[in-house]
């Protein structure tokens, strides 16, 4: 009787032990391990929303100034030939409108995701369509595809996937 009421009272001080740590471990933000993996996957969104809005916004403000120093194409080896169908007499306003539009505005909106505001996976998600319907018009504007609109296209794409991730994992 008596080594029954031992080990009674050894697995009450052991259930007792196991509840504290639990306690303790919800006190001091440890997560279980569902939580972790969440928020292991948001951390690696926001990285890679970080590195896509930096190589658009780098680029486009990069071509963009050059297309508004340079209207005629040279700095950047662009023909005229490329504006044959378009409105457009000379690369100035798609400067303009590549330097604001995909590289300042890809600044901004990082900059609301590193502050963590709650609307930057929204704006993420715009930049991605922004950076894609800049690309189709390009492509019908010109009426040719090269390497860059895939590559740009690419990344407009991943940036509408990345931002609405985003949404998914800042709501639960």
């Amino acid at each position: 009787m008596k080594k029954l009421r031992n080990s009674a009272e050894h697995l009450s001080e052991t259930n007792n032990g196991n509840r504290k740590q639990r306690n303790n471990n919800l006190k001091s933000g440890f997560k279980p391990d569902a939580s972790n993996n969440q928020i292991t996957m948001k951390t690696f969104i926001t990285i890679a929303a970080t590195l896509l809005l930096i190589f658009n916004g780098v680029g486009a403000l990069y071509g963009g100034l050059n297309l508004i120093t340079h209207p005629d194409g040279s700095s950047m080896q662009m023909s005229m030939d490329f504006l044959k169908h378009t409105p457009f007499q000379n690369y100035l306003i798609p400067g303009i409108i590549l330097f604001i539009v995909n590289g300042l505005f890809s600044f901004i909106f990082l900059t609301a995701l590193i502050f963590r505001l709650w609307y930057a996976a929204w704006l993420v998600l715009a930049q991605g369509i922004i950076l894609s319907g800049w690309i189709c018009i390009q492509i019908v504007l010109i009426q040719t595809i090269h390497l860059l609109h895939i590559i740009m296209g690419s990344v407009g794409i991943a940036l509408i996937v990345v931002g609405w991730l985003l949404k998914k994992y800042s709501h639960g």
